[in-house]
């Protein structure tokens, strides 16, 4: 599937005058994948001089690689973050370090399997980073309609509707920041490493809407997604979502005051060609939530949205669709639950897990009937934007709409 991002950065190759001062962090390398990263790398910047930092722990290259004109910069870093599958607070860290240690004026970021990455894009990842006013540059990748869902059913409509900011992928791991950027995210970081939570996650395109710094999107057609450390749905429920919940928290008092909203994406796709997917286990583990769970959803969700998931526990397969505004309800009623501790957390992500995996059965089915994929996710984030105000109120106001 192809889309157009509306607001991808398009400029011109990277030369040796214009790169001065980048650093580029590859945060996550192995025997497999340091070769062939340090290729494309060699490919996208050929004959100009490029600092690129990677751990110590990386394994020892082959010997005969000279990579053109890549310094290679071993470091240790000052923690080691176990979950290498996407960029955390030890990451923007050490990027910080190292850009203050060598005198590099913006970095790019590059997550696991960043090997994956075509020169071309690492070319326009580095033009739209070294672009006069981009303090943040972040990758807008094109995953098929059954990929990055958690993306699309959450992370996206909220980073859209809450902090008005246009990223498709608000935590990209492919980036580019400039100094300043870099700083405030080692800053932000600093809090998390300092009390041993290296694993934490930060949200860049919340840290930068925040501090009015420049965003900018470019284009990465084609990229491998890493793979979780974990595949369990209610632990990533837990660590990413709780994560952006509860950076939602912390920044409550900016997005309530933010008006205005984001422009609608142009979007150019195609339609789902591949065979539909069974969702015949997906609507059952729903449906047995719906008669095992309502005592926890009614003390998150007021009777208004306990009604709708009653019509959807007794609509049929072929016709299974989740209203836009009942889960963008949903997700802003659990965001408060999250911040009021109306149950304990972990279990609370336990409950939004079966209502996550109602609204992909819900979209695949859509899907599948011939909408394309991205139109359906821009519509759920127009959704999100128009209830905001319900968000508001109940952060504002937790028990006017209590049951």
């Amino acid at each position: 599937m192809a889309t157009t991002p509306s607001n991808a950065t398009t400029t011109a190759p990277v030369t040796a005058s214009s790169e001065t001062g980048m650093l580029v962090h590859i945060t996550t390398v192995s025997p497999e994948t340091i070769e062939p990263a340090l290729s494309n790398l060699a490919l996208a910047f050929p004959g100009i001089p490029l600092t690129v930092a990677i751990p110590d722990t990386a394994p020892n290259l082959s010997a005969g690689h000279s990579f053109d004109k890549l310094r290679l910069l071993p470091y240790t870093p000052a923690a080691v973050s176990s979950a290498n599958w996407i960029l955390t607070a030890a990451d923007y860290f050490n990027t910080y370090k190292l850009a203050q240690e060598h005198n590099a004026s913006a970095c790019l970021m590059l997550g696991a399997d960043s090997h994956t990455m075509q020169p071309e894009s690492l070319q326009r990842l580095a033009a739209a980073t070294l672009s006069t006013g981009n303090d943040l540059v972040v990758a807008h990748y094109h995953p098929g309609p059954r990929e990055s869902l958690l993306n699309s059913a959450i992370f996206y409509p909220m980073s859209r509707s809450l902090f008005c900011a246009r990223p498709r992928f608000p935590l990209a791991i492919d980036l580019g920041v400039s100094l300043r950027m870099a700083e405030r995210l080692a800053t932000t970081a600093q809090r998390y490493t300092a009390a041993g939570q290296d694993d934490a996650l930060l949200w860049p395109v919340a840290e930068a809407t925040v501090a009015n710094f420049t965003i900018a999107e470019t284009d990465i057609p084609v990229r491998s997604s890493p793979t979780p450390v974990t595949p369990d749905l209610n632990v990533l429920l837990s660590q990413i979502a709780g994560s952006l919940f509860s950076d939602i928290d912390s920044k409550a008092s900016y997005w309530q005051r933010i008006r205005h909203t984001v422009p609608k994406r142009t979007i150019t796709a195609a339609t789902d060609a591949s065979e539909p997917l069974d969702i015949t286990a997906i609507l059952q583990s729903f449906k047995l939530a719906y008669s095992n769970l309502q005592e926890i959803w009614a003390l998150v969700l007021p009777p208004h949205s306990l009604l709708g998931l009653k019509r959807l526990s007794v609509m049929p397969q072929e016709a299974f669709r989740m209203p836009d505004s009942l889960w963008a309800r949903i997700v802003y009623d659990f965001v408060l639950a999250y911040r009021l501790r109306t149950i304990n957390r972990n279990h609370l992500m336990g409950a939004l897990a079966p209502l996550y995996l109602a609204w992909v059965a819900s979209h695949l089915t859509l899907v599948h009937s011939g909408i394309p994929a991205e139109q359906h996710i821009e519509e759920l984030a127009q959704a999100f934007e128009t209830d905001k105000p319900y968000l508001v109120s109940r952060w504002r106001w937790p028990d006017r709409f209590n049951p």
